[in-house]
């Protein structure tokens, strides 16, 4: 799984020893440092623990993405939001043909 050398990055780029995420997490230093080699599962709840403690969503933490913030929908502007809730209201074909037209906008 790609999320062990993301919990390692974060852990070095902030500046922090295992020891200390491991008594965060409530776990041994042991235990934490067979997270970050990919040797034992992140239990969910740490792994929320972790996105926590860093600032970051969960998908950053399991390489789904690599924007560290999860977009929040009080990220959006509210006219991205009102976009946004007309979108379920479309067809397949009228979404595709929609964002065609703002591939079009974007060129422009």
């Amino acid at each position: 799984m790609s999320y062990y050398p993301r919990i390692r990055d974060l852990r070095e780029d902030s500046d922090k020893k295992q020891a200390e995420l491991a008594e965060y997490l409530g776990t041994t230093v042991q235990y934490y440092g067979l997270y970050e080699k990919g040797s034992n599962e992140i239990p969910f709840e740490r792994a929320i623990m972790l996105a926590k403690y860093y600032n970051v969503s969960l998908d950053y933490i399991a390489g789904l993405t690599n924007i560290k913030k999860g977009l929040c929908h009080s990220d959006l502007t509210p006219a991205q939001q009102e976009l946004l809730t007309l979108l379920p209201e479309l067809s397949e074909k009228e979404k595709k043909k929609l964002t065609r037209i703002l591939e079009l906008l974007k060129d422009l």
